[in-house]
C-alpha cells in the first residue's frame, strides 16, 4: 500500500481576513500556527513516516509543512519546493474581500470567479506590483509560464504534468508522500486522481490543516481517500470554505 497526504496549509491571515490571496505571499495566522501543528501530531498518532515531502513557493505552504513535520520529528527530510503547486491565480481579486466583493457584484457572480471551472477573474496588468514576473522566486520562469490570472481548468494544466513526472514516481519509489499546497492545487489533484467530473470538483471543498489521505495499491490504483479528523468537524468546515463568498 502506499499513501499520499495531501494537506491544505493552516490558516492564513488573509483566509481570517476573507481575502482573495491567490499567489499573494502571506503568512500563517496564529490559528493557522495550531492547525498545521495539529496535523503533525495526528499523522504522527496515526504511525506515518515520511521521507520526502512536497510543497509550494508560498510562505504559508511551507511553513505549514515545516511545522508538521516538527511536530512528527522529521524536519531532517528531503522537501521539495513547485511553482506548480502554488494555489490559483486571482488576478485582479487578489486582497480583496469575498464577502465585500459579493455584495458589490453579487454572489452568483464572485461564485462563478471562485469556483468557475474555465472562468478566470479580470487578470492582473504587466505593470502590475503584484505580478509574479516582478517576484525573484520565479526569475527562472519563462513568460508564458507566469499567470496573470487562471481558472481552476488551468490550474490542472500546470499542476498534473508535475504529478506525472515527479510526484506520482515518488509515490511510487517511497511509498507514503506528504504534499502541503493550496485549496485549488489540491483540488486539482484531487479531480484527477478520483475521477470527478467538473461539477463535482467545483463543489468539493478542502478545510484547512486536516490531512486527506488518498491509498493506492502496490500497482498505483487508487483503493480510497478519506479525511484524519472528526466527519461532523470535517463537513463543517467544509461547508465555512464553501460559504466564504456569501454577501454579508
Amino acid at each position: 500500500m502506499k499513501r499520499l497526504v495531501l494537506v491544505r496549509h493552516g490558516e492564513s491571515v488573509w483566509n481570517k481576513e476573507n481575502r482573495f490571496t491567490g499567489w499573494t505571499d502571506v503568512p500563517l495566522s496564529e490559528q493557522g500556527i495550531q492547525e498545521a501543528k495539529k496535523a503533525g501530531q495526528t499523522l504522527k498518532k496515526e504511525g506515518f513516516q515520511f521521507r520526502l515531502a512536497y510543497t509550494s513557493y508560498l510562505t504559508r505552504a511551507i511553513k505549514t509543512l515545516w511545522l508538521m513535520l516538527e511536530e512528527m520529528d522529521l524536519m531532517w527530510i528531503e522537501e521539495r519546493k513547485s511553482w506548480r503547486l502554488n494555489e490559483k491565480h486571482y488576478g485582479n481579486l487578489q486582497g480583496l474581500n469575498k464577502a465585500e466583493t459579493a455584495k458589490k457584484f453579487g454572489e452568483e457572480k464572485v461564485l462563478m470567479w471562485r469556483r468557475s471551472f474555465d472562468v478566470p477573474p479580470e487578470p492582473l496588468a504587466d505593470d502590475d506590483e503584484r505580478n509574479p514576473r516582478f517576484d525573484p522566486r520565479y526569475a527562472d520562469l519563462s513568460p508564458d509560464e507566469l499567470p496573470k490570472t487562471e481558472s481552476l481548468k488551468e490550474v490542472i494544466e500546470r499542476m498534473l504534468p508535475y504529478w506525472e513526472s515527479e510526484i506520482k514516481p515518488s509515490l511510487e519509489k517511497q511509498g507514503d508522500l506528504l504534499v502541503a499546497a493550496h485549496g485549488n492545487s489540491l483540488r486539482a489533484l484531487v479531480m484527477h486522481l478520483k475521477g470527478m467530473s467538473k461539477e463535482e470538483i467545483l463543489k468539493f471543498n478542502i478545510p484547512t490543516g486536516i490531512p486527506y489521505v488518498f491509498e493506492f495499491d502496490d500497482e498505483m490504483n487508487f483503493v480510497k481517500d478519506y479525511f484524519l479528523g472528526d466527519p461532523e468537524e470535517v463537513k463543517k468546515l467544509m461547508e465555512k470554505v464553501a460559504n466564504q463568498a456569501k454577501a454579508k
